[in-house]
């Protein structure tokens, strides 16, 4: 199969869909590998980088879209590039459909078939290709959490940690999965006075468990969430819904009796935000203010650190990227978890959780497919 990589065009983003030790593992089992020039510039790896791991160096991205027959990308595709993926094509990576009605659009037209990372599963019912992505932007988040509380920033001019006779910040998770799990340890590493709010009580026992008392669990009810989101300096929001639109957990309304300069760290954000007043930043201009409040909601955390991010998400994605490269969309027929994955199929959304967001018909994969 001819897989191509495009260089990533989203603001400030610097993975890169395959490295060149991913690319060799590709060409190794047969298949062609096209990548854009400066595709790996991000991450150190030059287009010599490439040559040697067997791939073939293309000048543009509209050259690597056709003339492949599955693109392997880490962010969904931009308005510019809908319009060069077509039928019988596949498209491999993140997708976050469910807030994002115009990309939906943009893919169902084209035809193509859309597998999105963060809904593949494992045998476990874990969601593995999104995993690494969120390990690394629970961690990212408390270090975005710290630059915003600064005076400077707009913050309260708070520490973290605090120091020796005076008392740490206060940070409140929201969310007990793989994003606020991480987001805990790296505060409570930091020295932070940590609380996780979470609807699993068998969850919380493993976190309980997890932390041995170093962070605090709760179970989340609205009580819950207001009595520690108006008490918190730092709020982190973690929640998921595999392929769904996120809750809106705190509202507008709970941001007036928030801390003067406390700082809220929307990781759900590609899935549309857990705050009500969350809407997507960027790098450039990662954090706006609202009521005194600081909002943090970059939608690509992760790519703040591209070399960590890439290697890590390579190999979460390899196996089942190669599994698609041998099988083509054969591939999708026989693997459970790659079906999960399964979003968008030749114009129709095959993935419940997103259909119901966007108000779209939903097509099971055994009638799409029929």
């Amino acid at each position: 199969m001819k897989v191509g990589v495009p260089k990533e065009i989203k603001t400030h983003e610097y993975r890169v869909g395959l490295t060149p030790g991913a690319v060799r593992e590709y060409v190794a089992a047969g298949h062609s590998v096209l990548v854009e020039t400066n595709a790996g510039a991000g991450i150190g790896a030059a287009d010599d980088n490439y040559r040697k791991a067997g791939a073939t160096i293309l000048s543009s991205a509209r050259e690597v879209f056709t003339s492949s027959e599955m693109i392997v990308k880490v962010k969904e595709p931009q308005p510019s590039e809908w319009t060069w993926l077509r039928e019988n094509q596949i498209l491999f990576t993140y997708l976050h459909l469910a807030p994002d009605p115009e990309q939906a659009k943009g893919l169902l037209k084209s035809g193509c078939t859309a597998i999105a990372y963060e809904t593949v599963t494992d045998a476990q019912g874990g969601l593995p290709l999104l995993a690494p992505m969120s390990e690394v932007a629970g961690r990212l988040a408390i270090e975005a959490a710290g630059a915003a509380l600064r005076r400077s920033a707009g913050g309260r001019g708070l520490l973290i940690g605090g120091v020796p006779g005076v008392q740490p910040a206060r940070i409140v998770v929201i969310g007990g999965g793989v994003v606020g799990t991480h987001a805990a340890r790296m505060a409570a590493g930091l020295g932070a006075e940590v609380t996780i709010l979470d609807r699993s009580i068998p969850r919380l026992r493993e976190l309980d468990e997890l932390f041995e008392g170093r962070v605090r669990t709760r179970f989340s009810t609205i009580d819950a969430v207001e009595e520690e989101v108006f008490a918190a300096d730092v709020v982190i929001g973690a929640v998921l819904v595999p392929g769904a639109s996120a809750p809106k957990l705190v509202t507008r309304g709970m941001l007036g009796s928030m801390r003067k300069g406390s700082v809220v760290v929307d990781v759900a954000i590609d899935q549309g935000g857990c705050f009500e007043t969350s809407r997507p930043t960027t790098h450039a201009e990662p954090t706006y203010e609202v009521d005194g409040v600081i909002h943090y909601c970059v939608a690509n955390m992760p790519g703040a650190v591209p070399l960590t991010s890439s290697q890590a998400l390579n190999n979460a994605t390899l196996p089942f990227g190669l599994a698609l490269a041998n099988k083509g969309f054969g591939a999708v027929l026989v693997n459970p978890h790659l079906r999960a994955g399964l979003n968008v199929y030749r114009g129709r959304l095959t993935y419940k959780a997103v259909a119901e967001s966007l108000g779209l018909p939903f097509s099971p994969i055994e009638q799409a497919a029929a």
